[in-house]
């Protein structure tokens, strides 16, 4: 007998499939679970960070005793003598005098010396190079010698090496009108420089840049590290050097026979960079003691890895008892709020070690606020994708670099205490070149994604993830419940009576009609995309404008949008928020919500690719507007309690994830609100754009298109 239809038992769908419309079911729910518990481990990752270690053995920070004396001080302060003496001539004649002055002292030492021409590269916007460094075409373009710079740069073949890496030490320097740090930061790099030409241990390159700071300190280096990796076929790129006035041939000396032999106009170049220092000393002075701060921050929140800041934290306080610091935002420090909250998890740790002492959790409040400046500075720094130092132009080219900023105690004047401050110094970086150098390959261990919350913790990218994750997490189940609820409601019958030919018309035109209002919100989804990627391009044409001050062009940045957005929309037929719609759109909002959400999450997730900082601070602005969305005319008409909690609570989020009001409001807890106006918004834009910062592209293709369409959602009419 044969079984029938009805016979044939019905398979049970897998458990992950179950699972899944479990969740979309309950999509409100896992929403606010998820997104209170991904704010609450934001919250909580001060706490949970840990105390930083040396993971590469090899290194073996401080097993050495330091080997500079007092005699390589003596040759520095020589050097910085002869170096103020040029004061007072003119700053074109001081430059060069000043150039062959440190090439002399490096020539005596018996190491290479030779000069870098360069013209800087021009910080201006352009689309079509995005990611790309300053290219040639930018430096053949101009001839002008008044803008060209010329770096010095000293080199020592490692006795025990083979001339395939090298260690970098770099000290920015004016050479028309330097400053007292800048001298003594040339000052503690030619003692350390001093001592390697003597020394019989090391087994890398050194390569000393005196970066020319006249056009800042970044630019320089830039140049001179992308003519490094460059190869050059004969004179390509240096005919601008030729053509400028003999006051700039610098190398025609009158030179004994080591200078001449050590003395050379060409790139020279030594191996692979393993690592890089960069040395600065602050003209503030520190009224208790020497300090040191650590800038790490590069382009699109890359990091050097972990083990080269921690080899630093060490040498500087066990060895030298140096005060180490890391950027962080000094107004959290006297927050209420946070300290209210630090104290409630030093509560609960408590606790939890008189359940059981082995649980290690809860800080001190105090230790719990000052972690949390630090974190929001480093999470903020690698958000922005601007190098915060010269050690950026390095990570360009994977090579893991800092910039060490060494405050002073007191006035440098005092002869007997610039000494000590200068030997501290040139011990310091002596002991970290000692330990790259006992290195056999580039620094791999460590971490390379962290934020840090004290110059000895840090928090791992395992860790950081988490709270990113869970405000995510809502946003793919919310999109799925929208769809699955918009394909359930099917068209019904006349007078609830149906034959199966007008069932299955119904069915088809159901179908036919849900199809096409998804493809309607997906092509308005993508059109508004189109329109993020033509407000990226408009402040390229903008910025041409001469004589035009920042608010002027911010403004025409914001007619011109939104007259392409209307330009857009009346092409393609779509209907403005607020128009009356057809009976045929009502209740489209939900798809168009969907398919938004769906684009924030993708967005959102590339965007982690590139820079996490920036997917982490974005999915704080945009996951609450973009799930609590919904129509402000609904809510209007039901008037009850929770439709006007959620009115005022979409428009206040609305308000907050715009682009310009969430910086002001980010600058006002930073810096304060004094002086502030629409101008600093298009000069924070530019500044982004300027240094290729993936944080501007993300802000115009998918935050600010994502804000639209949330907007859209908010005044539709039903």
């Amino acid at each position: 007998m044969a079984e029938t239809e009805t016979d044939i038992p019905k398979m049970k769908p897998r458990p992950i499939v179950r699972l899944g419309l479990f969740l979309m079911s309950h999509s409100l729910l896992a929403s606010i679970v998820c997104c209170s518990a991904g704010v609450l481990a934001l919250l909580l990752l001060p706490v949970l960070a840990k105390n930083t270690y040396i993971s590469e053995n090899a290194l073996m920070p401080g097993s050495a005793n330091p080997m500079l004396s007092n005699q390589d001080i003596v040759q520095a302060n020589k050097l910085a003598e002869d170096l103020s003496d040029l004061d007072f001539k003119s700053a074109e004649t001081a430059g060069i005098q000043r150039r062959r002055l440190i090439a002399q002292y490096i020539s005596n030492l018996g190491a290479e010396a030779s000069y870098h021409k360069f013209h800087p590269p021009m910080n201006r916007f352009h689309p079509l190079h995005f990611f790309a460094t300053p290219d040639s075409e930018m430096i053949e373009g101009s001839t002008n010698c008044s803008i060209y710079g010329v770096n010095m740069v000293g080199i020592i073949r490692a006795p025990r090496g083979d001339g395939k890496e090298a260690i970098v030490l770099v000290t920015p320097y004016n050479f028309g009108r330097s400053s007292q740090g800048e001298t003594l930061s040339l000052s503690i790099a030619f003692s350390v420089f001093s001592l390697l030409t003597r020394v019989t241990w090391l087994a890398k390159d050194i390569i000393w840049l005196v970066a020319d700071a006249q056009f800042g300190e970044y630019p320089p280096v830039a140049a001179w590290l992308r003519d490094y990796h460059t190869p050059a076929f004969g004179s390509f790129g240096t005919l601008g050097a030729e053509m400028c006035c003999k006051t700039y041939n610098i190398y025609e000396l009158e030179q004994d026979s080591i200078e001449q032999r050590n003395l050379t106009d060409g790139l020279k170049r030594a191996g692979t960079m393993a690592a890089a220092l960069v040395i600065n000393v602050a003209d503030k002075n520190e009224p208790f003691e020497d300090s040191l701060g650590m800038y790490v921050e590069a382009s699109n929140g890359q990091m050097p890895n972990l083990d080269l800041i921690n080899i630093v934290n060490y040498l500087a306080v066990h060895r030298q008892g140096l005060r180490v610091k890391v950027e962080k935002f000094w107004s959290l420090l006297g927050s209420k709020w946070l300290k209210i909250l630090g104290e409630v998890f030093e509560s609960l740790g408590e606790v939890a070690k008189s359940l059981n002492p082995q649980w290690k959790f809860g800080i001190p409040a105090a230790d719990y606020v000052e972690g949390t400046a630090t974190l929001v500075s480093s999470l903020y720094y690698q958000a922005l994708g601007i190098p915060t130092g010269a050690h950026g132009a390095f990570r360009d080219f994977q090579v893991d670099a800092i910039t060490l900023e060494i405050s002073p105690r007191v006035s440098s004047t005092n002869k007997g205490r610039r000494n000590e401050f200068l030997l501290r110094g040139g011990r310091l970086i002596e002991g970290v070149i000692r330990s790259v150098n006992n290195l056999l390959e580039k620094f791999h261990q460590s971490f390379f994604l962290y934020l840090l919350t004290s110059p000895s913790k840090f928090v791992s990218v395992g860790v950081y993830m988490i709270p990113f994750a869970l405000l995510v997490a809502p946003l793919p189940l919310v999109a799925a419940s929208l769809y699955a609820d918009g394909n359930s409601k099917n068209l019904s019958p006349q007078n609830g009576k149906s034959t199966s030919s007008t069932t299955v018309a119904a069915d088809e035109l159901g179908i036919t009609f849900r199809s096409w209002k998804w493809l309607n919100a997906a092509r308005k989804v993508f059109v508004v995309h189109v329109w993020g990627a033509i407000v990226s391009l408009l402040p390229y044409f903008i910025s041409q404008i001469p004589d035009c001050s920042p608010e002027y062009r911010f403004g025409i940045w914001v007619i011109f949008s939104l007259l392409v957005l209307l330009i857009l929309y009346f092409i393609l037929g779509f209907q403005l928020p607020l128009a009356q719609v057809s009976r045929y759109e009502k209740g489209e909002w939900a798809i168009l919500k969907s398919v938004t959400i769906s684009a924030v999450f993708i967005g959102l997730c590339l965007m982690s690719v590139i820079n996490f900082a920036t997917a982490e601070i974005g999915a704080l602005l945009m996951v609450p507007t973009c799930l609590l969305a919904c129509p402000l005319k609904l809510d209007t008409e039901a008037c009850n309690l929770k439709s006007v909690t959620r009115m005022v609570t979409n428009l206040v989020l609305v308000t907050l994830s715009f682009p310009p009001v969430a910086f002001f409001v980010l600058k006002g807890v930073v810096e304060g609100h004094d002086g502030s106006n629409v101008g600093d918004f298009w000069i924070w834009v530019e500044s982004l754009w300027a240094w290729n910062s993936a944080t501007y592209l993300y802000m115009g293709m998918v935050h600010l298109p994502c804000w639209v369409l949330c907007l859209h959602v908010l005044l539709h009419s039903c």
